[in-house]
């Protein structure tokens, strides 16, 4: 789909954007969390626990988890083609409307 130099520092930005934007969506809620009395470590317990608090809607459960993955293998991208895959799911209105979501919650505490 992607060909070029162009295409790839394309990929490179968008990956290194949703890496910092991930790390910091989750401290975000890590900090709300602990406000609340809960402490969490790691961003799969953060998500769970923001689930449980209504910081995020349900229906983004799945995509969370994905998110997780997709946010660990980024670190060990050195294949365009798999840099490519991630750019597409993260790219998605899915992952854009799930952090949208998060912000819209908070922003209500």
């Amino acid at each position: 789909m992607f060909k070029g130099f162009d295409d790839e520092i394309k990929v490179e930005l968008a990956t290194k954007r949703f890496e910092y934007t991930f790390e910091s969506c989750w401290k975000v809620l890590q900090a709300a969390l602990r406000a609340e009395g809960v402490n969490v470590a790691t961003p799969l317990k953060c998500f769970k626990e923001a689930f449980k608090a209504g910081n995020i809607d349900e229906k983004y459960e799945e995509l969370f988890v994905t998110m997780i993955e997709k946010r660990n293998q980024i670190v060990h991208v050195y294949d365009f083609d798999q840099a490519q895959l991630i750019y597409e799911f993260i790219n998605s209105s899915e992952v854009i409307n799930a952090f949208e979501n998060i912000y819209s919650n908070l922003a209500n505490v």
